[in-house]
């Protein structure tokens, strides 16, 4: 058996534990080792961070305005992606794949990188894809076509004993 999900969220600082708290929620239930869900949890908290820092246009943010008496708060930038990103987990088999992506102006030219390169914008900024690279198998940091950045990593599960998913 295998679980995926997506979660499109907004670029607000309350995300990114509910995001952790998700995919937490989602390796407790299945019966992922907790010391592996753990390390995921951070890996996930640090790219959700980046994304909300990062992924796009302060400007842009939908902002919420009164419509009236009675009605629902309305949207004045409804068809601008610049104010969120999206989280998406693949648990299967042995594997854990998380991808976090957004609509910003993504990597500089020397911080997209092919796998397994260092990442030579580690400085004040760039800790966050470090520690990625620490705590996930596999890291992939790059662009997306048109614009945006997407940071994917993978890792080996461990499950604990009578886990819903063993393989």
């Amino acid at each position: 058996m295998s679980i995926w999900w997506s979660l499109h969220l907004r670029r607000e600082a309350a995300s990114v534990p509910l995001a952790r708290r998700f995919l937490l929620g989602t390796m407790e239930t299945a019966g992922v080792d907790p010391d592996i869900s753990f390390d995921l949890s951070v890996a996930l908290s640090e790219a959700c961070a980046n994304a909300v820092e990062h992924g796009g246009e302060r400007s842009g943010l939908v902002e919420r305005r009164d419509a009236g008496p009675g009605r629902p708060l309305a949207d004045s930038h409804a068809d601008s992606d610049s104010g969120q990103y999206r989280v998406t987990a693949y648990l299967d088999g042995e594997m854990c794949r998380i991808e976090v992506s957004d609509s910003g102006p993504g990597f500089p030219a020397r911080c997209a990188l092919p796998p397994a390169a260092p990442v030579p914008c580690v400085a004040e900024s760039g800790r966050g894809l470090d520690l990625i690279e620490q705590l996930a198998d596999h890291v992939q940091f790059g662009n997306r076509p048109g614009r945006g950045a997407v940071v994917s990593f993978d890792k080996v599960l461990k499950w604990r004993e009578g886990a819903l998913l063993m393989v």
